[in-house]
């Protein structure tokens, strides 16, 4: 009888493993902006924000700042509007919680090798000088930075972060992971956000997390005053400089032929927030 008592135990506490797990789940589950979809985020964007900023002060750190005022000035001139809609975007559907979560941030860096952009939780932000070549103008870099934000607006990150914490780190909390394996919880951290060995070079992101970053960031440039339907010609533009090596912005993404039909299918949604600013 013995054999079975600790099947017996053994199932019971298989059970109520699976229905912690599950509860925790549903109690984790955050909503994504704009598409409404149910994601995993068992991470506070505090903890997250936290995290950001000593990441994002070591590549300040290790870069060159641009000195092109005139550049620098469109970048943080971009992403405050974009920033300044998307909080409003947020307020406007209910996520005050979340809008006041964001400490905007934006830089330029000095590196026109690198074709690149990114915004870690908190809204800390990077923009390599190598991308402005594609965006051409203030239009083109707002289809850049509404990509970026949209990521962070929408909790990707977040929701890598928390599949990694339960899928590599036996689904302990951020904050017990980060005293009982530090190294490993900023590796999961860094792949998480795209920063790689190389600080600043992006991992790929689903096909899914880059569909729901394009359609988000399309309304942000929108309510930011920016035409969507410029989205085109600057992916245009970059899938024509892909290559045999695509640059890192391009390299997550999904095949250029079917991400232009999709944004092409977005901007209707797009346009009915769009009001061009004078």
């Amino acid at each position: 009888m013995q054999p079975v008592r600790r099947q017996n135990r053994f199932n019971r506490t298989r059970l109520v493993i699976i229905a912690v797990a599950l509860a925790l789940t549903a109690w984790a589950c955050a909503q994504v902006p704009v598409t409404g979809r149910s994601s995993l985020q068992l991470v506070s964007n505090n903890q997250l924000a936290g995290m950001a900023v000593q990441q994002y002060n070591d590549t300040l750190e290790k870069s060159t700042l641009s000195k092109d005022a005139a550049q620098t000035a469109m970048v943080r001139r971009v992403g405050t509007r974009i920033a300044d809609a998307a909080e409003q975007f947020l307020r406007e559907t209910g996520r005050d919680d979340l809008a006041g979560s964001f400490q905007w941030e934006f830089n330029l860096i000095e590196d026109d090798e690198t074709v690149n952009a990114w915004v870690l939780p908190g809204g800390k932000t990077v923009v390599y000088t190598g991308i402005l070549k594609h965006t051409q103008n203030e239009t083109g870099l707002a289809v850049v930075l509404g990509h970026e934000v949209a990521h962070a607006l929408a909790g990707h990150g977040n929701e890598r972060v928390s599949q990694g914490l339960l899928t590599q780190l036996g689904g302990v909390a951020l904050a017990v992971a980060l005293a009982q394996k530090p190294a490993e919880t900023q590796q999961l951290f860094m792949a998480a956000y795209g920063l790689g060995a190389n600080v600043g070079v992006l991992l790929p992101y689903s096909r899914l997390h880059e569909r729901e970053a394009d359609r988000i960031g399309l309304v942000l440039m929108a309510m930011a005053g920016y035409d969507p339907r410029e989205s085109v010609p600057f992916w245009q533009r970059m899938n024509s400089e892909g290559g045999a090596r695509p640059p890192e912005f391009l390299s997550t993404h999904p095949a250029p032929d079917t991400r232009i039909a999709e944004i092409e299918r977005y901007l209707p949604e797009a346009l009915s927030y769009y009001k061009p600013t004078r």
